[in-house]
């Protein structure tokens, strides 16, 4: 948990893409002036009192322009992407594939991963991305938060949960041995560490010659 927070806005650029599954003219290639408003917590300040220098996010500023930027973004299920490529490799657009999808959610979680691994090499640990949430416009944003990237555990189907194995009514407790005797409360398990976000995929980076991926992204700043 955050004892510290702070929050920026970073514009992202102008962006096409579409919904390709939606049966609406959301299935059709739109663009939006994308922006991110990215809210920064820390268990400590540095020397000069911040979370984060605002003036050192430059190098993840570039990042996330050239993802989004004058750029198409298309997911890579997407029955067209052929038809992308080729208008990629005519120098029509600069494509840029994402592998879990497009939408305004899938944009905020992909600036989440790449804005979050940025930060905790630049503090050292000492910060991260609490969340993001980026605006196609005034009206329209979503929001991917640092809980959402924890993952999420289920019960086996072969073993019964403690509701399937006791009465209806009846306390689980009172043959437990270790449990709280006559009218004692039982404690509150302690809670589990949540385990470190699931690292970012880099998307295919497609200009005018199709690329596996990005490379360095952190090539010319400080600590590249």
């Amino acid at each position: 948990m955050s004892n510290f927070e702070s929050t920026k806005r970073i514009e992202l650029g102008s962006c096409a893409f579409r919904q390709w599954k939606a049966d609406s003219h959301c299935a059709f290639l739109h663009g939006y002036q994308l922006t991110a408003k990215l809210t920064f917590g820390g268990s400590s300040l540095d020397d000069k009192n911040w979370i984060i220098d605002f003036g050192g996010l430059k190098g993840l500023k570039a990042i996330l322009r050239d993802q989004f930027d004058h750029t198409t973004i298309v997911a890579a299920n997407d029955p067209a992407l052929q038809a992308f490529v080729e208008l990629a490799k005519r120098e029509v657009l600069q494509l840029r594939v994402m592998d879990d999808g497009v939408g305004i959610e899938r944009v905020a979680e992909w600036v989440f991963r790449v804005a979050n691994e940025f930060i905790k090499k630049e503090s050292e640990g000492r910060c991260w991305v609490e969340n993001v949430e980026v605006f196609e416009h005034e009206d329209n944003s979503a929001i991917y938060n640092r809980r959402s990237s924890v993952e999420s555990y289920s019960l086996s189907l072969d073993e019964p949960t403690l509701a399937e194995t006791s009465e209806p009514g009846k306390d689980i407790t009172a043959n437990d041995p270790t449990g709280p005797g006559e009218g004692e409360v039982a404690d509150e398990p302690a809670p589990e560490p949540a385990p470190e976000p699931a690292p970012v995929k880099h998307p295919a980076n497609i200009g005018n010659k199709v690329t596996p991926g990005k490379g360095n992204w952190f090539e010319g700043t400080t600590w590249g």
